[in-house]
């Protein structure tokens, strides 16, 4: 289902843009290069991407930056490129609506791997009907727009990680699920804990006492349980 795909590849280093672009076009990806940030922003709009490898290290402006900046006028797939060893640099970017990092340098197959599995939750979550509203304990998560409403009638739209990984839960309450089935890959690394701050993020907007979560509960050595009755306002269950 990936094939086709569009990967925009924001990398100012020729000979790492060249092997991302290589890789990803064996396996039958269309990739686009820009070398800053600024040249992909200009671009952004009439580009239309369905995912964007942003490094961080970027000549014009901080991928952080880029990135937000991306996600303001995109709802595109973006995975961060770093050769940063600062674990703070991945959880920033993380926090703030990255759907997953590389650290360089990197394995090419672990790149593809991850790209696919981006690629992958996003088209899984476009074949949901547009009309389905998750209801659990009072809340409602609607799961074409991203806007979740608490019992008391509060509105907030979450980022895109964020209602990727709901999304998950609602389909598969009450089952526990790995780590590597929350993240939609297989090829996980066990030090990984992006799908940890990713969680912790889902708490803190969703669970009225984090250090006490009613709904997402962790199993040690498991993964994690999404504890709540889910209804659904229109359409099927997709179970």
């Amino acid at each position: 289902m990936e094939t086709g795909k569009l990967i925009a590849i924001v990398e100012d280093d020729p000979d790492v843009a060249r092997i991302i672009d290589q890789v990803l076009r064996d396996f039958s990806l269309r990739t686009t290069l820009f070398r800053s940030g600024g040249e992909l922003l200009r671009r952004l709009r009439n580009l239309s991407p369905d995912l964007c490898i942003i490094d961080l290290g970027l000549p014009d402006m901080d991928g952080i930056e880029a990135m937000q900046r991306v996600r303001a006028q995109s709802d595109c797939g973006i995975l961060i490129l770093t050769g940063r060893t600062h674990v703070s640099d991945r959880v920033m970017g993380l926090e703030l609506g990255a759907d997953d990092y590389v650290v360089k340098p990197f394995e090419p197959r672990e790149l593809v791997a991850r790209v696919r599995s981006i690629l992958r939750r996003r088209e899984n979550v476009g074949t949901l009907s547009a009309s389905q509203t998750a209801e659990f304990s009072g809340w409602r998560f609607n799961l074409a727009n991203n806007t979740l409403v608490s019992p008391q009638g509060e509105e907030q739209l979450l980022s895109t990680a964020e209602a990727d990984l709901l999304k998950v839960f609602v389909q598969h309450p009450n089952r526990i699920l790995h780590r590597e089935q929350l993240m939609g890959t297989r090829d996980l690394a066990p030090t990984d804990r992006s799908i940890d701050v990713r969680i912790s993020r889902l708490r803190r907007k969703l669970e009225p006492d984090e250090n006490s979560p009613a709904f997402i509960k962790t199993v040690y050595g498991a993964g994690y349980l999404f504890m709540a009755t889910v209804s659904w306002g229109q359409g099927n269950d997709p179970q």
